[in-house]
């Protein structure tokens, strides 16, 4: 087996179970594309073994730790099984449930995501070493999902191209056909899936918590819902009560299939959809005179990596700050970010000075991270990447 040998002192993220090699850290060693390799300190010691990556920064991705033997076909099939037994409580829901199975490096596979909608598991292989393993995965699916009724990849994601991959569409690479839309549901609300073109793999799964959370005090209000996409968090308004909702996102297709989930949780009478840029619609409703008494702020990813934080700062400031302003006195503001780049300190920052700049007191109410089916390991806190605050205005 190739070795990789690290610079002297590059040892001690291993040591604390980091699961990322960057290439800086790298003394000599040369493999293919999702190759496994040895990874060695600077004094000879095995440290694990991971998938080497020839084309990203992240040179190596962890598979195991210590100086076990290589990990194999078994070693990652049993990855994937212990993966979907620790979601049995959620699988065991049946019918139209819907979770995620399989979390990269919460789960040990690095760059696999494999997402359950009804009996249609869509997946994801996002690195070199998720690539060479694709295989035995889907089989380990297979093996594991006795009411599995096909398996599909989505590679249309653009970090492949940084791992020297190709980027294509929708594929089928196991058992039948997904109809066009698969209907989940999530809490009392039913939602059609786009498992072909939606975001992600078709939905935001790792909101569920949140939107559990808006739906429970949304009772009576008004509410904005930005950035909706499909509607996931108006039709949770709605459904816990509301009085109206107003959903915004910049995407046509996205809003037709919000209105169709709308209708199909019969709360499309007081559901209204507002096709544009949320920072101008936010502006537009401030020149208005325009107030809400809740406001869902549930962006897309503002920072990449951490050379883009500050840019990203500035971003989630204007927004906040924008809807803020926009609150009815005892209004909430239910606001997110799902850049991993993004601490939770600092987004905390970002809205003690945004509400600083409104002049407006806000206490927080609550805080939501992504559900339990997306959990992240204490040694890479880059996996906690979805944080939220629900604030209340005194």
């Amino acid at each position: 087996m190739k070795r990789v040998v690290l610079k002297p002192g590059r040892e001690r993220s291993l040591l604390r179970r980091h699961p990322w090699i960057y290439s800086g850290a790298v003394a000599s060693g040369d493999a293919g594309r999702g190759e496994t390799v040895e990874v060695v300190s600077s004094t000879g010691e095995t440290l694990g073994f991971g998938s080497f990556s020839p084309d990203s920064q992240i040179r190596v991705r962890m598979l195991s730790f210590g100086a076990a033997s290589a990990p194999g076909e078994a070693y990652v099939a049993s990855l994937v099984a212990d993966a979907v037994k620790r979601r049995e409580r959620r699988l065991a829901e049946g019918g139209t449930a819907a979770c995620r199975l399989v979390h990269a490096e919460g789960d040990g596979l690095p760059g696999v995501v494999a997402d359950w909608y009804a009996g249609w598991v869509v997946c994801q292989f996002t690195s070199a070493g998720a690539e060479r393993w694709k295989r035995t995965v889907v089989d380990a699916l297979a093996a594991a999902l006795p009411g599995l009724k096909g398996v599909a990849e989505r590679s249309d994601v653009e970090v492949r191209a940084r791992e020297g991959l190709p980027v294509g569409g929708f594929s089928i690479l196991s058992g039948g056909e997904p109809p066009d839309l698969v209907e989940i549901s999530e809490g009392g609300c039913r939602y059609l899936v786009d498992v072909r073109h939606g975001h992600k793999t078709g939905f935001y799964l790792d909101q569920r918590l949140a939107r559990a959370a808006v739906g429970a005090i949304a009772a009576g209000r008004e509410v904005l819902n930005c950035f909706s996409y499909t509607g996931g968090f108006g039709i949770a308004a709605m459904r816990g009560g509301a009085a109206s909702v107003v959903n915004v996102d910049a995407s046509a297709d996205a809003l037709a299939l919000a209105s169709r989930n709308a209708a199909l949780n019969e709360c499309e009478k007081g559901m209204s959809f507002e096709e544009g840029d949320v920072f101008k619609y936010l502006r537009k409703c401030r020149d208005m005179g325009r107030s809400f008494d809740m406001i869902v702020l549930d962006p897309p990813k503002f920072a990449e990596s951490k050379a883009q934080v500050m840019k990203a700062a500035r971003g989630y400031k204007d927004i906040n700050l924008l809807a803020m302003k926009l609150l009815r006195k005892g209004g909430v503001l239910a606001t997110f970010s799902c850049s991993g780049a993004m601490t939770p300190e600092l987004f905390q920052t970002i809205l003690a000075e945004a509400a600083a700049d409104a002049r407006r007191d806000f206490a927080i109410v609550e805080r939501t991270f992504q559900a339990e089916d997306h959990p992240a390991s204490l040694a890479f806190p880059d996996g906690l990447y979805l944080k939220g605050y629900i604030l209340a205005v005194r």
